[in-house]
């Protein structure tokens, strides 16, 4: 039992260490959460718990990194497998559709890479700059998304309005990530 509860407790950083962790992870939380109810709001896949849980798990991914005093390279390398690791979470979220120039979900993954990061960031401690980027996120998705629906992005030409998929074309669009 002893083994158990040195396996437990070892590494465990002093009381100061420990609230800077433990804001950290509640900051990216909290980040994560911001965007992650915008996206909910406008009904769009990846909504709260994927936006929190991308924005702890970068940040978590620095931390621990900087807990067992890795050397800034071997940090930058982390950093970059996160990177890297998102890409691939983001593509996934990308789905090309039967018209040439219908594709989906950029935005998605790139809300993705973005809270992403943010959770790098934090991790670092530069929660200003994880601040200031959620701001710009959440103005980003919420006023140019409106921006572009005023000024009818993705509408069909007039000519295509006859087309037999117009129709549903225009919904899906007013919905489209």
């Amino acid at each position: 039992m002893e083994v158990f509860w040195e396996e437990l407790t070892s590494g465990l950083p002093d009381t100061r260490q420990l609230a800077r962790v433990m804001i950290r992870l509640l900051a990216a939380t909290l980040l994560g959460a911001i965007i992650g109810l915008e996206r909910e709001h406008a009904g769009k896949p990846a909504g709260l718990r994927t936006h929190i849980l991308v924005t702890l798990g970068s940040t978590a991914f620095v931390v621990a990194c900087a807990s067992v005093g890795m050397l800034s390279a071997d940090v930058s390398r982390v950093i970059q497998g996160v990177a890297t690791g998102i890409g691939f979470i983001g593509a996934g979220a990308i789905l090309k559709l039967t018209d040439a120039r219908d594709v989906q979900g950029l935005t998605t993954a790139a809300g993705i890479w973005m809270m992403a990061a943010i959770g790098v960031a934090v991790g670092l401690g530069s929660l200003w700059v994880a601040g200031l980027s959620t701001v710009l996120t959440l103005l980003i998705l919420a006023s140019v998304g409106a921006l572009e629906a005023r000024m009818g992005k993705g509408r069909a030409t007039p000519a295509e309005d006859n087309h037999p998929q117009a129709e549903a074309r225009h919904d899906r669009d007013r919905g489209a990530t």
